[in-house]
């Protein structure tokens, strides 16, 4: 196959056509407009760059189309480029946030974050954080002083993603009914805490890494982070940046479940190459969150206990 044939194949057909034609189905809620999770049984593909991009995020496959197709069981090139070229045509099914597109962002990342309020007591954000989500109302109050929080629309949060130097990247969108991250933003680390603590636990959302915040009563010696639901290649880096620094332990807090576990052993391989300290602290239930009310749902049933 000469190589114009290639590029025309890798133009005309993307790689949610051949995972949906294999039998996968998109998980709505784990997906956003960049990154779209789908599954089928216990594994999953994201797919990325407008659909020209994969990766799994249990192992370190990744690639384009034709390596998907091999990824996804063809015996070499010439049975990928195959099977690629037999999808000429198919349109995958649109996910649901495509039907109902939304405009591209006029303003700028930082110009559309600065638009937006602080929570504050009472309101929608606040609200939801602290009621639903269980989130002491502390936490939530430092985590506003740090400039990490936005209200989001319907009451949805906002929690900022920012480089070692502090400037805004992106952030983390999460509401009732909502999972994303910021149109037009660059996902690599929210940062709560003291940013030169030695002590580094990685979560996979902020929503954990504020609830662990509060399990561990906010250890002055711990910077809480968050890689937004992913495992980009920026988190990576910045990660290892952190590791870098001298007396630095990392501490895998990723959630309870395969893909938390194929994070952790990432987070391990980083600490063994610089040298960093390392632990895994794994949550009882699926993730922080959910220990976190658990534990608030004790402490509250404590007084009625010892009454009766």
């Amino acid at each position: 196959m000469e190589k114009s044939e290639i590029e025309e194949l890798r133009d005309r057909v993307g790689c949610a056509a051949l995972l949906e034609d294999d039998g996968w189905k998109v998980d709505v809620k784990e997906s956003t407009r960049r990154a779209v999770k789908y599954r089928r049984d216990a594994k999953i593909v994201i797919v990325i760059h407008d659909g020209r991009g994969w990766f799994d995020p249990l192992s370190t496959a990744k690639g384009d189309v034709f390596d998907l197709a091999e990824h996804l069981g063809a015996h070499g090139f010439p049975e990928a480029s195959a099977r690629v070229a037999a999808l000429v045509g198919f349109v995958p099914e649109a996910p649901a946030w495509e039907r109902q597109s939304r405009p591209a962002p006029v303003h700028s990342v930082a110009d559309r974050w600065g638009r937006r309020a602080r929570p504050r007591p009472g309101s929608a954000t606040w609200r939801y954080l602290t009621e639903e989500r269980g989130i002491p109302e502390s936490i939530v109050a430092t985590a506003v002083q740090q400039d990490l929080l936005r209200e989001g629309p319907h009451g949805s949060m906002w929690a900022a993603h920012r480089n070692g130097d502090g400037a805004l990247l992106g952030w983390e969108e999460r509401g009732r009914q909502w999972r994303g991250f910021a149109t037009g933003g660059d996902k690599e680390l929210l940062r709560f805490g003291p940013s030169a603590a030695p002590r580094i636990c990685v979560t996979e959302a902020a929503i954990d890494a504020m609830s662990l915040a509060a399990i561990q009563v906010l250890r002055p010696d711990t910077l809480y982070v968050s890689t937004g639901g992913g495992w980009s290649p920026a988190s990576e880096k910045a990660i290892r940046r952190l590791a870098e620094r001298r007396g630095t332990r990392l501490v895998a807090a990723t959630d309870n479940n395969r893909q938390g576990d194929v994070y952790a052993d990432r987070i391990r391989a980083i600490a063994e190459e610089t040298g960093a300290g390392y632990a895994r602290s794994r949550p009882r239930a699926g993730d922080w969150n959910d220990d976190l009310k658990t534990l608030l749902a004790r402490i509250e049933s404590e007084p009625l206990a010892k009454a009766g």
